[in-house]
């Protein structure tokens, strides 16, 4: 192990990097608050502030996977694609099957410059988790509970908000609604033979009513829908906590860029064509386990050093206070005072662990609550039908 790798272990590296994200976020959060008024004066101005504040927060997320990991980001696309990236808005479909591809699905927007005005739609808890809820909620995001009855109105409506959005915006959606397992496969599976849909073996079966909403909502304001499929090589499983100790990874995301007027209007054909997208999503997923790499040309969009300029410039800003302040906690003497910064490094580290565990996979929705009927007389375990749900 080099010193560099020695010194990305190390745990006052990792205190010192959860201090200045945790603080910085907080500090944007009160921004957001104080930013409120601007919504009565200007709109579209409030949403390019907002844009711009939640890039602050976001894009050191993005720095710690490309600057301080390293980790590589090989793009598998059409060339003829690859210049609208950026330039138009669109519905980007991610499979769900590790615990930092929202972290690579937002490498893939700062790549193109639409970090800031990224939207996804998300479960409901994440709007009460400090620094990245409370920044999602004055950004737009749309939430749910992932139960249709009570979502229908309220997702319409948020997407009917962003019709006037002022900035390029990518929607990201993972349908599958729930991280990838063994046992959550095992039972989307059953669900699929229930239905008579085609099994997958590398995805769990789309919740495709989310979907169709999205599209219907988001027509005349999105050109098109980019389906992205993630996967690493040499079968890797990365994670947040190996991207904090500096692991490097490499990401490779396959992306097709369809036309949105291709997506069908009506609700059950809209379904089919999501399976459909699905099994084919799955079929590029076993040629990457059978040969290492998605079909078509590769493209390497180059690190812009946004995300790192911002991250830096939280660090030396805070650096200087935070070292005083422990330094003087410290040499007081004081038995209370060297309690008091002690106990404040744990809560930080206990408060940035506590959120590094919702993206974990074994931490994912609650996939396996009420009983449904399969065809055979059987009954199986599950939230909701993925096909039936949001």
């Amino acid at each position: 192990m080099g010193f560099p790798q020695l010194l990305k272990s190390q745990f006052l590296c990792h205190l010192f990097i959860c201090c200045v994200f945790l603080v910085s976020g907080l500090t944007i959060n009160f921004l957001q608050v104080c930013a409120l008024p601007l919504w009565l004066l200007d709109k579209q101005l409030a949403r390019r502030v907002n844009c711009r504040l939640g890039y602050c927060v976001s894009s050191q997320m993005v720095a710690l996977l490309e600057w301080w990991s390293g980790t590589e980001c090989t793009l598998y696309t059409d060339p003829q694609s690859y210049p609208l990236y950026g330039k138009e808005n669109a519905i980007v479909v991610l499979n769900h099957s590790f615990e930092i591809d929202f972290l690579c699905g937002w490498t893939f927007c700062e790549r193109f410059g639409v970090l800031g005005s990224s939207k996804v739609l998300a479960k409901k808890e994440l709007a009460y988790v400090p620094v990245i809820g409370w920044m999602w909620y004055f950004l737009e995001i749309v939430f749910c509970k992932r139960k249709w009855e009570e979502d229908r109105r309220t997702v319409t409506e948020s997407l009917q908000n962003l019709q006037d959005y002022p900035e390029h915006f990518w929607f990201l959606l993972f349908c599958e609604g729930t991280r990838l397992t063994q046992r959550k496969h095992q039972v989307s599976m059953q669900v699929a033979e229930s239905k008579g849909l085609p099994k997958l073996k590398h995805h769990l079966l789309p919740r495709t009513k989310g979907f169709w909403v999205t599209v219907q909502n988001l027509r005349g304001k999105v050109a098109a829908v980019y389906d992205s499929t993630l996967n690493f090589r040499n079968n890797e499983v990365p994670t947040l906590l190996g991207v904090l100790n500096g692991k490097k990874y490499h990401a490779d995301l396959y992306v097709r860029r369809i036309p949105l007027e291709s997506v069908p209007e009506e609700e059950t054909e809209c379904a089919a064509w999501l399976h459909k997208l699905y099994q084919e999503k799955d079929n590029f997923q076993e040629q990457y386990s059978q040969t290492g790499h998605f079909p078509g040309p590769i493209t390497s969009p180059p690190r812009r050093p946004w995300a790192l300029i911002n991250w830096l410039l939280w660090s030396c800003l805070l650096l200087y206070p935070l070292s005083i302040l422990v330094s003087q906690l410290v040499t007081s003497g004081s038995a209370l005072a060297i309690l008091i910064t002690v106990s404040v490094c744990c809560a930080v580290s206990v408060g940035v662990r506590w959120m590094i565990g919702q993206t974990e996979i074994n931490k994912g929705s609650s996939y396996g609550n009420n009983k449904i009927p399969l065809r055979n007389g059987e009954t199986v375990t599950l939230l909701n039908a993925p096909s039936d749900s949001i």
